[in-house]
């Protein structure tokens, strides 16, 4: 296991100082949030499942950075925030931030999409990457199979404007065919998380920028769908081969 790096308390003062004259002020989330959260990520990825890590040496150790994650399970976020090596604010879509899991997730840092397009939760995320911090996206919107075949542009947008870097990052054995979304995995159960190699992105002069957020996007999710297809056939952990959320199962 890797212990994470830059989770002191000057680190994070220096962190939430710097914060964000390109944003209007806008200071984003608490930096306090993901670092008692990463710890119970920690345990449960480590304690309660035996979590597999690899490639966190691709992980930069300072300045900007974007997860890209693939998602087939509620417990996804738990587990990427429990592995990484800096501390991470996720991007969670609205409707989770209701009841004990509202409170739980607010208090961690994890930052509201609303059904709206997420502007306001771009613009949060915007402020703690330019602030150096890191930000944890879905590009694929939603829990399914997690093969990375479509992605939002909200990770390319935030690459190209903060900018940061992006590491794809491969989640597997979480959620099993047949299991629902929000099934909590069983203890003890194998899982893996793969860093990818980051990826630098930037528009080419003469670009409009439609075209170089379609081609960021386009990286983005072809890096993401290959790391995904390579960590599944080297830990032999496949992905799901159903998608719980549009077959009408849910959480079941």
């Amino acid at each position: 296991m890797t212990r994470p790096r830059g989770f002191g308390r000057a680190d994070a003062g220096r962190e939430q100082a710097a914060v964000g004259q390109a944003t209007g002020g806008r200071v984003g989330p608490s930096v306090w949030g993901p670092r008692w959260s990463h710890w119970v990520g920690h345990f449960l990825a480590y304690g309660v499942w035996d979590t597999r890590v690899t490639g966190i040496g691709n992980v930069p150790t300072s300045g900007p950075v974007l997860f890209a994650a693939n998602h087939t399970s509620a417990m996804d976020g738990p587990v990427i925030v429990g592995v990484t090596p800096r501390p991470v604010h996720l991007l969670v879509k609205a409707e989770s931030f209701t009841g004990p899991s509202g409170v739980l997730l607010r208090a961690s840092g994890s930052i509201p999409v609303e059904k709206d397009g997420g502007r306001g939760a771009l613009v949060s995320a915007l402020a703690v990457l330019r602030r150096g911090g890191v930000v944890g996206v879905f590009p694929e919107g939603t829990r399914g199979r997690g093969d990375a075949t479509s992605a939002q542009a909200g990770v390319a947008w935030l690459a190209l404007n903060a900018p940061a870097v992006v590491v794809p990052v491969a989640m597997l054995g979480i959620r099993r065919t047949g299991d629902g979304v929000a099934r909590v995995p069983g203890l003890g159960r194998c899982l893996a998380v793969e860093f990818g190699r980051p990826l630098e992105l930037e528009r080419t002069p003469g670009t409009s920028g439609r075209v170089a957020l379609e081609r960021a996007n386009e990286a983005i999710r072809v890096a993401l769908a290959d790391l995904v297809t390579s960590a599944a056939a080297r830990t032999r952990l496949p992905l799901p081969t159903d998608d719980p959320l549009r077959s009408g199962r849910g959480s079941k």
